[in-house]
């Protein structure tokens, strides 16, 4: 079992009536930034202490990430978060094929998402650099983010959220993360660039290709636990 991590509340002032919301979008992060881990228990008192929330208002947000996927309630062990199934992931790249290479063609590199592309890329490269590859993972979930962000669409953006924090779990299910992230490092420089030149079919092409090639990594890796082998 992994050691205790805290979860902090991205904000410490909560407004009446966004409570549970907010401590929806702070477990969300939580599993998106690798610190809550597939298997890992949910201990209510300590959770709703970490969020300054009452245990009701964390009820409430643990009901809508059960509703994504992101949590599983067992009987008489209470709530943990979710270990992905290979039916899961492949659901979850069937998604992102249809969502992220259209995203490419649907505006131009002056689209204000591209340079959260750039920054994305840019802060996985200097998280290589330091060998924190926990945070390159978390960078390149926010590179995919930020292409769909170029649809300009709020409801496509809600979707990739949960859809990421789902990915990211199956991350966890690696031994090694270097393994998993390293050989994408330079195929998202590639798509950047080759966006940024104007060349969106081609970068749409290119992300058709990296993902197929990332579920496959997922699936007959070595290096990935047993939990997404099933």
């Amino acid at each position: 079992m992994h050691p205790p991590r805290t979860i902090g509340p991205v904000s410490t002032g909560r407004q009446r009536g966004h409570a549970a919301t907010d401590a929806t979008d702070d477990l969300r992060r939580a599993i998106v930034e690798g610190v809550l881990r597939p298997g890992d228990p949910l201990r209510e008192e300590r959770l709703a202490a970490e969020l300054g929330v009452s245990r009701n208002t964390l009820r409430e947000a643990m009901r809508t990430l059960a509703h994504e996927g992101l949590i599983a309630h067992e009987a008489n062990r209470g709530a943990r978060v979710t270990t992905p199934t290979r039916a899961s992931v492949r659901d979850i790249y069937l998604v992102r094929r249809t969502v992220e290479p259209p995203s490419l063609r649907a505006a131009g590199p002056d689209h204000p998402a591209a340079v959260r592309m750039r920054d994305a890329v840019d802060a996985a490269r200097a998280a290589a650099r330091l060998g924190d590859w926990q945070a390159v993972g978390t960078a390149d979930l926010e590179f995919h983010r930020a292409i769909v962000g170029l649809n300009d669409s709020p409801r496509l953006d809600a979707v990739l959220d949960s859809i990421l924090a789902e990915l990211r779990l199956a991350f966890g299910a690696f031994a090694d993360p270097e393994f998993l992230h390293a050989p994408f490092l330079d195929d998202n420089v590639v798509i950047l660039e080759t966006f940024e030149s104007g060349r969106g079919d081609e970068a749409a092409a290119l992300l058709v290709e990296y993902l197929l090639r990332s579920e496959r990594t997922l699936f007959d890796s070595p290096a990935s636990r047993p939990a997404t082998a099933r």
